[in-house]
C-alpha cells in the first residue's frame, strides 16, 4: 500500500475523468476532486448535454466553466487514471467493460452493488452486469469493517444513497447483537436531488414546496435488496426491512429514522456501547452525544453521518437515526473516499468534514 501511494504522489496529479458530469452527482465528484491536493481533473463527458461547456450546468464551478462536454464513450475516458461513472441504473456497465484494467473505475450508478442476479432483475428488470468490491468503507460487520475489501480495489461500486443512511443506522446494532434481524423499519425524509436532475412534474418546486409526500411505497423502493445485502452481511443472517422514503422540500439531504426489536436480555447501555464501538476512530461517522439528534442542515456539504441510538422502552425497540448529505456522504464524497483508499492516499485527504450553516 505504501509502495503504490508513493508512487502516485511523485507525479503531478492522478487525472480522474467523470462520465455524467452535468448532472447533480458528476458535479459534486468535480466540486471535490478540485479541492483534493493528489487529484486533477481529467475528461468531463455527458449525454444529451455533451456539446456544451460546464457553467451551463454548473455555474458554481468557476475554475472548470469553460471546459467542453465531450461524449460518454470508453474512448473519451481513455488514458484517466481514476474514470468516475455517474451515469443513470443501467449506463455504466457497458461503459466499465471497455475501460482498461489498470485504471480505477467507480460507479457511482447500482449497475455494480449487488452481488445476487435475481435480486438485480427483479428490481432494475435488466441483465445483471455483476458486483464489485462494495464502497462503503464504514459498514461494520462481525469479520470487520469493508474498507478492508477496498484497498487496492481497480473496480468499486458506490452505494445507493439511501442505503448508506439506512446501513449506518443500523449495522452495527446487527453485528454486535443487540438488535433483531427481523422486523427492521425505514422512513427516510429525502431531498429532491436524490431523484436527478430531471424534470419531472412531481419534483418542480410547485409540487415540493409546502409539501411532503411518500413514494416508492410498499416494498418497491430500488435500494431494498441492497439495504438488505448490508445489513444481512452485518447480522450474518437474513433481515426483513420495511422501507418508506418520503420526499420533503429541500434540495439536498437525507434523514433516515430506523427502529429495530431490542434483543432479549440487552440493556440499554449495551446498545448504545455497540455503535460507539463500531465508530471509534472513524473520520466520517459521529455517533452524537447522547440528547443529540441528527440534523441533515448539519451535514450539509460534508462527507460526515450524523448518527445517535436510543432504546424505547416502551416498545421494545431500538430507534437510530442517521443523517447524510445525498450527493457527499452519499455518493460523490463516497466516491472520492474510496479512491483515496484505493489510491493510497490517506482516506480522509480532500473531503470536507464541516457542514455548511445556516
Amino acid at each position: 500500500m505504501m509502495m503504490l501511494w508513493r508512487a502516485y504522489s511523485c507525479r503531478v496529479g492522478v487525472r480522474v475523468a467523470v462520465a455524467g458530469a452535468s448532472g447533480y452527482a458528476g458535479g459534486e465528484v468535480l466540486r471535490l476532486v478540485l479541492g483534493h491536493p493528489e487529484l486533477e481533473i481529467g475528461a468531463v463527458t455527458a449525454h444529451s448535454n455533451a456539446g456544451s461547456r460546464l457553467r451551463e450546468h454548473h455555474p458554481h464551478l468557476r475554475p472548470l466553466a469553460d471546459r467542453l462536454l465531450e461524449p460518454t464513450t470508453a474512448e473519451s475516458l481513455d488514458g484517466n487514471d481514476v474514470v468516475v461513472l455517474a451515469l443513470p441504473h443501467g449506463e455504466s456497465a457497458a461503459i466499465a467493460a471497455q475501460l482498461p484494467d489498470d485504471a480505477l473505475v467507480i460507479d457511482c450508478g447500482a449497475d455494480h452493488r449487488l452481488a445476487d442476479a435475481s435480486a438485480w432483475g427483479q428490481f432494475y428488470g435488466t441483465p445483471h452486469a455483476g458486483s464489485w468490491p462494495y464502497g462503503l468503507p464504514e459498514l461494520v460487520t462481525p469479520a470487520g469493517k469493508q474498507r478492508a475489501v477496498l484497498a487496492g480495489a481497480r473496480r468499486m461500486a458506490v452505494p445507493g444513497c439511501n442505503v448508506t443512511a439506512v446501513t449506518l443506522a443500523l449495522a452495527p446494532g446487527l453485528a454486535a447483537g443487540v438488535i433483531e434481524p427481523q422486523d427492521l423499519v425505514a422512513v427516510l425524509a429525502c431531498g429532491t436531488s436524490g431523484a436527478g436532475k430531471g424534470i419531472r412534474p412531481h419534483l418542480l418546486a410547485t409540487e415540493v414546496l409546502g409539501a411532503a409526500s411518500p413514494y416508492a411505497v410498499g416494498g418497491t423502493h430500488r435500494h431494498i435488496p441492497e439495504i438488505e445485502q448490508n445489513l444481512s452481511a452485518a447480522a450474518e443472517a437474513p433481515v426483513s426491512l420495511s422501507f418508506t422514503p418520503t420526499l420533503v422540500p429541500m434540495s439536498r439531504g437525507i434523514l433516515a429514522t430506523t427502529t429495530a426489536r431490542l434483543a432479549q436480555g440487552v440493556e440499554a447501555a449495551a446498545v448504545r456501547t455497540a455503535w460507539a464501538n463500531a465508530y471509534a476512530g472513524e473520520p466520517f461517522v459521529h455517533l452524537l452525544p447522547e440528547g443529540s439528534w441528527p440534523s441533515t442542515a448539519e451535514v450539509l456539504g460534508a462527507n460526515t453521518a450524523h448518527v445517535q441510538v436510543a432504546v424505547d422502552a416502551r416498545a421494545g425497540r431500538v430507534v437510530a437515526v442517521a443523517a447524510i448529505d445525498n450527493l457527499t456522504k452519499g455518493t460523490a464524497g463516497a466516491a472520492v473516499q474510496c479512491a483515496n483508499i484505493a489510491l493510497g492516499f490517506p482516506e480522509s485527504t480532500g473531503l470536507p468534514t464541516v457542514g455548511v450553516a445556516p
